[in-house]
């Protein structure tokens, strides 16, 4: 596999602000090699996993505890709760607050929710949201809406959203999106484009979407990275991660 060039680690810098590693990732439902799935999260070193298709059923908290403990972090949000978006979270993460949100049901779809959370680095806070949108357009367009009017309303000048959108970059639900938010991986290209699938990947359906005012260091799939096996990747679930970092201002 190619080399990437690395990412820049996590640090907070002197004048307060932070750059935060995030990492958006489709788990399917931990059906797959956990152990594969744990060493490619841990590989990445993320401040904050945002996680689709978390275990929803039984004992799915102590299977999402299991995850973030193989994987050098705590559980912050989501799981059923959220109807399977959820938020893991590094011991260098101060959290402030957590708020797991079901959206509304169309009849014969699954149900579809957010994890959110607002969190601090150092002097930056940061506001933080998974997504996992349906697979009906119509519903997944007016997701998009609520996605950008729950961040509206976190009450975070910077926000970070991420998730399987379920369509790619010239779908209209990505595209609104992408006009009130920034596509991280078209600011900032790094590492490979295709998430879907892991063993042919072929369509970018996975994203991460920040607020203005954060800086994309870079954002892709973490190929070629240190510790990220092929193997790995494909055994892991079906969808490739998504890793950026970024840098969030200081809070004033």
């Amino acid at each position: 596999m190619a080399t990437t060039p690395l990412l820049p680690d996590s640090r907070t810098e002197p004048d307060g602000s932070a750059v935060v590693r995030v990492l958006s990732y489709n788990i399917r439902s931990m059906r797959d090699d956990t152990g594969a799935l744990a060493r490619v999260i841990t590989a990445c070193a993320p401040d904050l996993v945002l996680l689709q298709e978390a275990p929803r059923f039984f004992r799915w908290r102590k299977k999402l505890a299991r995850l973030a403990s193989a994987s050098g972090l705590v559980t912050l949000s989501g799981g059923a709760t959220a109807a399977g978006p959820a938020v893991l979270c590094s011991l260098r993460t101060t959290v402030e607050r957590t708020e797991d949100v079901l959206l509304p049901l169309t009849p014969g779809l699954h149900r579809r929710g957010f994890a959110t959370a607002v969190v601090r680095f150092g002097g930056a806070r940061l506001g933080v949201l998974s997504c996992h949108l349906s697979l009906a357009e119509d519903e997944r367009y007016e997701q998009g809406g609520m996605l950008l009017n729950r961040l509206a309303g976190m009450g975070v000048e910077h926000v970070v959203a991420g998730g399987d959108v379920n369509e790619r970059p010239d779908g209209r639900t990505f595209r609104r999106l992408g006009e009130s938010l920034t596509d991280c991986w078209a600011a900032a290209p790094w590492g490979g484009e295709y998430t879907s699938t892991s063993t042919e990947p072929h369509q970018r359906i996975d994203a991460l979407f920040a607020t203005e005012g954060v800086e994309v260091l870079g954002c892709g799939v973490p190929l070629g990275r240190p510790g990220v096996s092929g193997a790995d990747l494909r055994a892991a679930t079906d969808h490739l991660p998504v890793l950026a970092a970024l840098r969030v201002p200081a809070t004033t």
